[in-house]
C-alpha cells in the first residue's frame, strides 16, 4: 500500500510539473509553490502524535495536507484555521490496453511532453470537450485532471479519455495505473475495474482573517 501511496505522490508532482517529493519524518513533501498550493504534505503511516507535531508548525498559508485516512479521524487534529477538501479516495488498476472509439462529432489527439502524456478530446466545432493526463514513473503511472466540459457529459467522453491515457501509460511501460478521485469520479472508474486503495482525505490551511 504505502510503495503505491508514494508512486502516486510521485506521480502526481511529474504530472504538475512540481519539484521532486521530498522524504519526511510524516510521508513526503511536495513544495508546489502555487498561491492556491504553496506545499503538500502527504502523510505515509504516521500517527496522530506525528501529524499533530506537523501541524502545529504550519503557519504558510495554502498548505496542504492529505492522508489515507477518513475524515472523522483526521478532523480532531486541526484548528478552526484549517479547512476540509471534498472526500476523496485513492484508487489502483492493472493496465490493460484496449479500443478508443470517440463517438461521433469526436475526435481525440494524445500529445507527450517528457514524462506527462496528455489526452484531449475536441467537438465538431473544435472546442475543448474533455481531457486528462498522466504522470510516468516508470512501471507506475498517475492519472490526473480528467475532466469533461459540462456541455459535453454524458456521452461516454470520460471513458474515452481514460482508455486512451491507459493505451499511452502501457505504450510507455506502465503496468499500474493510480489516481485520487473524488466521489463522482470514482463512480467512473469503478466502471472501468479501478479499485478503491484507501479513504484520500485532505485539509488546506487558511489563516482567518483579523
Amino acid at each position: 500500500m504505502w510503495e503505491l501511496a508514494r508512486s502516486w505522490v510521485d506521480g502526481w508532482a511529474v504530472s504538475r510539473r512540481a519539484p521532486k517529493p521530498v522524504d519526511v519524518p510524516w510521508g513526503l513533501s511536495v513544495p508546489v509553490g502555487l498561491p492556491a498550493q504553496a506545499v503538500r504534505h502527504v502523510l505515509l503511516d504516521a500517527d496522530a502524535e506525528t501529524a499533530r507535531g506537523l501541524i502545529g508548525t504550519i503557519t504558510e498559508p495554502a498548505t496542504w495536507i492529505k492522508a489515507f485516512l477518513e475524515p472523522d479521524v483526521m478532523e480532531p487534529w486541526f484548528s478552526p484555521e484549517w479547512e476540509p477538501t471534498d472526500p476523496g479516495f485513492l484508487m489502483a488498476v492493472d493496465l490493460r490496453p484496449s479500443v478508443v472509439r470517440a463517438p461521433d462529432g469526436y475526435t481525440a489527439t494524445a500529445e507527450t511532453d517528457g514524462d506527462v502524456v496528455g489526452v484531449r478530446i475536441l467537438a465538431a466545432g473544435g472546442e475543448l470537450a474533455a481531457r486528462g493526463q498522466i504522470g510516468l514513473t516508470g512501471t507506475a503511472c498517475v492519472f490526473d485532471q480528467i475532466i469533461t466540459e459540462e456541455a459535453h457529459r454524458r456521452r461516454g467522453l470520460g471513458t474515452v479519455v481514460m482508455v486512451a491515457l491507459t493505451d499511452a501509460a502501457v505504450e510507455n511501460g506502465a503496468a499500474t495505473g493510480l489516481l485520487g478521485a473524488t466521489v463522482q469520479g470514482r463512480a467512473l472508474y469503478e466502471t472501468l475495474d479501478w479499485k478503491v486503495l484507501a479513504p484520500l482525505t485532505g485539509f488546506i490551511h487558511k489563516p482567518v482573517a483579523p
